[in-house]
């Protein structure tokens, strides 16, 4: 557990630099393909165009089109290539363009790679990154803006990242290429320009150990993806009317560090759980479960989940920006639980 600061002191006293999202995911791809030759990348659009978002731009000059495949538009045939790949003893990592059409590729992605190991006998694993996007608010409407994260962190055989930071976003996408099981690792696609500090030299982060942003002792919010960004700002607005807001990112559903989120609650009495998947039957409830159960006899005040409306996303910008928590309405509900409404 450490913040952002001190885990780049400890990884390394070499140079930093100010980076994009975008530029710390395309920097671990390229880092670790070049590391390793079982290493490479096939999805719609990956090679020539560099995915809608330009996040992979440049890797096939590198590494070529045996090594950067641009595959037809078959998200089911994507994923089955991949788990078949990872089982032959390469790393593939597999790139689903939008996160709402993991539904096209379910049977491959629950069935299959996540359950080859156990139904093998350990004989047979699928070293297969699967990564996609999450995120509402870009104006692409019901089927381009879901986050779905909650859907395969349900499945068992699954790892689940959500980084929220370039440095995060580096060391668990290395983090998840070298792991021997299927992961699932989303990117917020409103985020891929967010700069932050990334070393230059070669580091990892470990799943389920959970980050916190910023200590404070009044009240903790834990929060994923881009809502980590949404927490921060809003317990900025918190500290001027005198609440310290603690900030606890998990940074990876499954494994969860349920430790780090119970102990920050055992501090500070109260808990905000933000998170931008629907909230009904999501993610929210379940890290909502786990600080009652693991904190209840210190908590003063129920635990209270902030989650995507249970709606389809608008196309309106006006409706759309109303479906997800804001840094505004994460103020309002911390000062009713701080008693300062």
């Amino acid at each position: 557990m450490s913040t952002p600061s001190t885990a780049i002191s400890q990884n390394t006293s070499k140079r930093v630099r100010e980076i994009t999202l975008g530029q710390a995911i395309r920097e671990a791809l390229a880092e670790e393909m070049r590391r390793d030759q079982y290493v490479f990348i096939m999805g719609e659009d990956v090679a020539e165009a560099g995915t809608p978002f330009k996040v992979l731009s440049g890797l096939v000059e590198e590494f070529g089109t045996a090594r950067v495949i641009d595959s037809p538009i078959s998200e089911a045939g994507i994923t089955g290539i991949g788990v078949g790949a990872a089982m032959t003893g390469l790393r593939p990592v597999i790139d689903i363009m939008f996160g709402d059409f993991l539904g096209i590729a379910m049977d491959q992605l629950f069935n299959q790679a996540a359950k080859i190991h156990y139904m093998s006998g350990g004989k047979l694993k699928v070293p297969m990154v699967l990564r996609t996007t999450l995120g509402a608010t870009r104006r692409t409407a019901a089927q381009h803006s879901q986050s779905l994260h909650a859907w395969v962190s349900h499945i068992p055989g699954l790892k689940v990242v959500l980084p929220s930071t370039p440095y995060d976003a580096k060391g668990l996408l290395k983090t998840a290429i070298r792991d021997n099981n299927p992961v699932v690792f989303f990117e917020d696609k409103m985020m891929y320009q967010l700069k932050g500090p990334v070393p230059e030299e070669d580091y990892t982060l470990p799943f389920g150990v959970a980050d916190i942003k910023r200590a404070g002792t009044d009240i903790t919010l834990v929060a994923t993806s881009s809502m980590v960004q949404v927490a921060l700002a809003a317990a900025e607005l918190l500290g001027k009317i005198g609440i310290s807001a603690e900030i606890v990112d998990p940074r990876t559903t499954v494994p969860l560090d349920a430790t780090t989120l119970i102990e920050s609650v055992k501090k500070t009495s109260r808990a905000i759980i933000v998170d931008e998947g629907y909230e009904q039957y999501g993610v929210t409830a379940e890290l909502a479960s786990v600080i009652a159960e693991g904190a209840f006899y210190y908590l003063d005040a129920p635990v209270k989940r902030m989650g995507a409306m249970n709606v389809p996303i608008p196309f309106s910008p006006v409706l759309e920006d109303m479906t997800v928590p804001t840094a505004t309405s994460v103020v309002e509900v911390a000062k009713t639980l701080c008693g300062r409404a």
